[in-house]
């Protein structure tokens, strides 16, 4: 089977008018149609970098991005983003602001109409159509940009931290229905995170990356129990607490290794 996503020998290089400087470096990475993956590691490892280049938002300075099995040179509508802020427009609509890509790419007729309304409903924005985002909470709000992401049908969907600034039982709730909707749309993602628990709840499998350049470190493939359950339950699944040390004692090790190398030379 095709992989979703495949990353051969990439690395980029962020360029200013005063330095250079060396965000990713040698990233190989393969992830499977239908598979959810994470990416943790410290702040600097490159996680962001690697979503833009996935999203054909930048392009490699070496190594190629594939999606589908075709290189991604620019941004295509096979891949969706979704951010931690939901970029709403305030005078449209929930369902304008649903319908807001497939307008911008042409697609907008009665059955992509029709269809981005029964995502509304599934994600429980149904009876909200017609408010405006300043009415909605920030839970819903992000429910709202979910099926805007979610109504062009991409086949990948790229998650930057999108619950970070909710409240903690929101963050939780969201989790669980985004992680149902894309196994029941059968939708691969890959997700950018600071929270280990997230990650281990919603994941199959978890990239750990170094930093200075960004490296894949290590990769771990969470158990089936974990795997199987909603990320509510997840953390309480056998295991979870031991997957949960293993991750938090390499980024430990990256932090220890970072500092040892700014000490200062003795003298």
């Amino acid at each position: 089977m095709e992989d979703a996503v495949r990353m051969q020998g990439v690395t980029y290089v962020y360029v200013t008018d005063r330095e250079a400087t060396l965000a990713v470096e040698n990233i190989d990475l393969s992830v499977r149609p239908g598979e959810f993956v994470s990416l943790v590691g410290p702040s600097g490892c490159g996680k962001t970098t690697l979503l833009s280049l996935i999203a054909g938002l930048m392009r490699p300075t070496r190594g190629e991005v594939q999606v589908g099995g075709k290189t991604i040179t620019d941004p295509s509508p096979r891949v969706g983003y979704m951010l931690q802020q939901d970029y709403l427009f305030p005078w449209k609509t929930i369902l304008d602001n649903a319908l807001t890509g497939l307008r911008l790419m042409g697609r907008l007729n009665p059955e992509t109409r029709q269809y981005t309304k029964h995502l509304l409903h599934e994600m429980g924005l149904g009876h909200s159509e017609d408010w405006y985002p300043q009415q909605l909470s920030g839970g819903m709000r992000q429910r709202a940009a979910l099926v805007r992401t979610l109504a062009a049908k991409p086949e990948l969907l790229l998650l930057d931290e999108p619950f970070s600034a909710l409240d903690y039982q929101t963050k939780l709730q969201l989790e669980d229905l985004v992680s149902e909707t894309l196994k029941t749309h059968c939708k691969t993602a890959i997700l950018v995170t600071h929270d280990i628990s997230e990650a281990i709840a919603m994941s199959d499998r978890i990239i750990v990356l170094d930093r200075n350049p960004g490296r894949i470190r290590k990769e771990i493939a969470v158990p089936d129990p974990i795997r199987q359950a909603i990320p509510f339950q997840a953390r309480e699944a056998p295991g979870f607490h031991e997957l949960f040390n293993q991750i938090w004692n390499e980024l430990l090790e990256i932090s220890g290794e970072e500092a040892q190398h700014e000490q200062p030379a003795e003298t």
